[in-house]
C-alpha cells in the first residue's frame, strides 16, 4: 500500500523527470520538432492501416457473400469468378482465405479436381490454421479423383495433423487409411486405422476404423497360407 509520504515521492520524481524532458526539449528544439512530427505520422499511418484492413475485410466480405451465394444456387460459373476475384483482390484477409477454400469445393462441384488441386496445393500449407485441416482435406479428395491415392493418403495425414478437433482427426486419419488401401500399402492403412482407435475411440469413426482393421488382418492371414 502507497502511504501518502511514498505518493508525494513519486509524484516529485514524475514532476523532476518531466522539467528534465522540458528543458532538453529546450535545449534540442529540432530533434525535439522531429521526433514529435515522427511520432505524429507514425499515429497517422497506424490509423490509417487499420482503416484500410477494416474496408478490405468488409469489400472481401461482401464478395465472398455473392460468391456463396451463387455457389449455393448452384451457378458454379458466377460462384468461380466472384471467389476468385475474392481470392486475388483481397489476398491476406480471412475472407480470401474462405475464398479459396470454396473455390476448391466448387472446382470439385464441377468435376475439375485438378483445378482443385491447383488452387490448394500451395495455399494449404499457408493457411491460417482455421482453414489448414479443411485444405488438406479437400485437397486429399482431389488427389483421390484423379486417381493418385498415394498423395491422397499423405495429405489426408497432413490434414489429421492440422484438424483441431478429434472427430475431424479421425475422419481424415479414416479417409488416409482408405487412400493407403488403394494404394496398395496395407502398413501405412493398418498404421492410420490403428492410430483411430488408440487416440480417438471417442469418436463415432473408431467403429469403421476397427472394421477395417479386422479386414486388413484377415486379409493378410489369407495372403499368408
Amino acid at each position: 500500500m502507497t502511504t501518502p509520504v511514498g505518493a508525494a515521492q513519486a509524484g516529485q520524481r514524475s514532476d523532476q523527470r518531466l522539467e528534465a524532458l522540458l528543458e532538453w526539449a529546450k535545449r534540442n528544439r529540432g530533434t525535439a520538432i522531429t521526433i514529435a512530427v515522427i511520432a505524429v505520422l507514425g499515429g497517422l499511418l497506424f490509423a490509417w492501416s487499420i482503416l484500410s484492413r477494416s474496408q478490405q475485410e468488409a469489400a472481401a466480405g461482401t464478395g465472398l457473400g455473392q460468391g456463396r451465394f451463387a455457389w449455393e444456387s448452384k451457378n458454379y460459373a458466377l460462384a468461380a469468378s466472384e471467389l476468385s476475384r475474392v481470392r486475388e483482390n483481397y489476398s491476406g484477409t480471412r475472407a480470401a482465405q474462405e475464398a479459396t477454400i470454396m473455390l476448391a469445393q466448387v472446382r470439385l462441384a464441377q468435376g475439375q479436381p485438378q483445378q482443385a488441386i491447383e488452387v490448394l496445393s500451395k495455399f494449404a500449407g499457408e493457411a491460417n490454421r482455421d482453414y489448414q485441416a479443411q485444405a488438406y482435406g479437400l485437397l486429399g479428395a482431389a488427389y483421390e479423383n484423379i486417381s493418385r491415392p498415394k498423395d491422397a493418403a499423405e495429405t489426408y495425414q497432413k490434414a489429421a495433423s492440422a484438424a483441431r478437433f478429434p472427430f475431424l482427426a479421425a475422419q481424415y486419419l479414416s479417409d488416409a487409411g482408405r487412400a493407403w488401401l488403394a494404394a496398395g500399402d496395407t502398413a501405412q492403412s493398418k498404421a492410420a486405422y490403428e492410430a483411430i482407435v488408440a487416440k480417438y475411440d471417442s469418436t463415432g469413426t473408431v467403429v469403421e476404423a476397427r472394421v477395417r482393421l479386422g479386414e486388413i488382418t484377415k486379409g493378410s492371414a489369407g495372403a499368408g497360407k
